[in-house]
């Protein structure tokens, strides 16, 4: 799904500098029908553009080729670490362009492997053509490996193409090639903003920012929603869920980065005055879900996304879900995270950049009872709503709507 990021060792090779980043699409992609493959490229390549230029990114050119988008800049650092967080890249490989008579290209992958190749190594070359050559692949692959062990004798190299320490790889494509040693992975899915958007439901824990990522990384921009449970909950709790979707945000640039923020203090006090205590939580979710479609419309959402991962919490067993989801009937309900458990979540939230946010000590909700309902019944929650004016309380909500612009 997505590897680390890019370690300070690629981008150059001793004192060769890559020229060239081999951008592959996302698998998707590539088996969509023709329009909708093109409209997908055209916004992959809008985001990617996007990133640059909100990283003071220069660069010369990004050009389009079938399968492949070809970035020229100067490849450091810094530059992978951005592309690697553009949805819809699958992989990433610093490359040197030159031209495709076969001199140009052993000659490319001498310098390559200078600065590359140790004493020792074991090497392999591969080739990828597009076009009509006056030479083979296996041509290719032929000449570089033959003239690399022959431009450095006193290295001990040999061919090991089972297993090689280094693969050159050598992608020609008409009058040019382009030789790369690393690939990189990047995070795949759909370009962003290629569906629509979504609200998610973000409280700063572990769970739901991942469900946010999951949701960006299909191609849905996101409105995250957070709500303030102050007094029941502390001022901690609502400067994560900002650090959280400020974090989150890193990964749309080019998008709108507004979180809002709901109060909801004074419909939880009601609860708990008006309320059997062992609904409380599963009255407040259902109250917020509520409110998320209210917000769903003001921003025209197609949905609303929650961080819920199956018996994780009281209100999170399949039962409680059931009840949960019967509260709205204009959206649907997304739960990305739905079936993963606790260590595929923290392993992603790592990757992703939120673990350290989210892992943060912050009081939990003094509202929770401590014996909450798991089985719960839809009839005895509708009938404990009757005792509440829920309709005021999402009006209440929506008149506190606050947000913070990143």
């Amino acid at each position: 799904m997505l590897e680390e990021t890019p370690d300070s060792s690629v981008g150059s090779a001793g004192s060769l500098k890559f020229d060239t980043v081999i951008i592959r699409y996302g698998g998707e992609i590539g088996i969509k029908g023709e329009w909708t493959r093109r409209a997908y490229e055209t916004r992959l390549r809008r985001n990617i553009k996007e990133a640059l230029r909100r990283n003071l990114i220069e660069y010369d050119e990004l050009k389009r080729r079938p399968g492949r988008l070809y970035l020229k800049a100067q490849v450091n650092e810094n530059l992978l670490k951005v592309l690697s967080k553009v949805f819809g890249i699958s992989s990433l490989s610093p490359a040197v362009e030159t031209g495709s008579s076969l001199r140009e290209i052993v000659e490319s992958c001498l310098k390559v492997a200078s600065a590359r190749l140790r004493r020792g190594c074991s090497f392999a070359v591969r080739c990828r053509r597009v076009g009509d050559h006056p030479y083979t692949s296996e041509d290719v692959c032929r000449d570089v490996g033959s003239r690399i062990l022959e431009a450095f004798p006193e290295m001990d190299l040999r061919v090991d193409l089972e297993s090689p320490d280094v693969t050159f790889w050598v992608e020609v494509r008409d009058k040019e090639a382009f030789i790369y040693v690393d690939t990189l992975r990047a995070p795949g899915g759909m370009p962003l903003g290629t569906q629509p958007k979504l609200v998610c439901l973000l409280s700063g824990g572990l769970d739901s920012p991942v469900a946010c990522w999951l949701a960006m990384r299909r191609g849905s921009p996101i409105v995250p929603l957070y709500f303030d449970n102050s007094p029941f909950t502390p001022e901690a709790d609502r400067v994560r869920a900002v650090e959280a979707a400020k974090a989150v945000f890193e990964w749309a640039p080019g998008f709108p980065r507004r979180l809002y923020i709901a109060q909801n203090g004074s419909n939880l006090k009601e609860f708990l005055e008006k309320s059997p205590r062992r609904l409380i939580c599963l009255l407040c979710k259902r109250l917020m879900y509520r409110i998320a479609e209210k917000v769903a419309d003001l921003v025209g959402a197609a949905g609303i996304v929650t961080g819920e991962i199956i018996g994780e919490q009281a209100s999170q067993t399949l039962w409680n879900l059931k009840v949960l989801d019967a509260a709205v009937t204009k959206y649907p309900i997304y739960r990305p995270v739905l079936c993963f458990d606790k260590v595929e979540v923290e392993r992603l939230a790592r990757k992703i950049g939120t673990y350290e946010i989210s892992a943060k000590a912050a009081g939990g909700c003094e509202a929770a009872p401590s014996r909450p309902r798991t089985k719960a019944s839809l009839e005895e929650v509708l009938e404990a709503e009757k005792e509440v004016d829920v309709t005021r309380m999402v009006e209440r909500s929506l008149s506190s709507l606050e947000s913070v612009t990143f």
